[in-house]
């Protein structure tokens, strides 16, 4: 997973290093309205403290997030550095499988499913 753009250091992680950082474990609903509810326990490392590590600069004004299949989503600076927001790698103590966006699914607590990006490779800060 990459973290570039308007960053003061561009970071290269693979997933045993994100693995090595701080975590953070939540079991937020995950709802896609209209289709279903869920509720399951990830985990993850806060999406703040790698865009801390990786140093946003002052021109930025938008967080870019890019799937492995090319799909991508916009979010404001202040929307994606929320608290609770973080990159799950496990899903109930496991590694996330593939269907559910191995080996990074990104979760919003407080937003619903559609915003949570699976097979992320990129955070692309704009």
């Amino acid at each position: 997973m990459e973290i570039t753009g308007l960053v003061d250091n561009p970071l290269s992680l693979a997933y045993d290093d994100l693995r090595c950082m701080p975590r953070i474990s939540a079991a937020p609903d995950l709802v896609c309205p209209g289709f279903f509810v869920d509720v399951a326990n990830w985990s993850g490392v806060p999406i703040k403290f790698l865009l801390e590590k990786a140093g946003i600069q002052l021109l930025a004004q938008q967080i870019t997030l890019v799937s492995a299949d090319g799909y991508s989503r916009s979010f404001s600076i202040e929307e994606t550095l929320m608290e609770d927001n973080f990159l799950a790698y496990e899903l109930e103590g496991k590694p996330i499988p593939v269907l559910h966006g191995f080996p990074l699914r990104v979760v919003f607590p407080n937003l619903d499913g559609s915003h949570w990006i699976k097979w992320l490779v990129e955070i692309r800060v704009e």
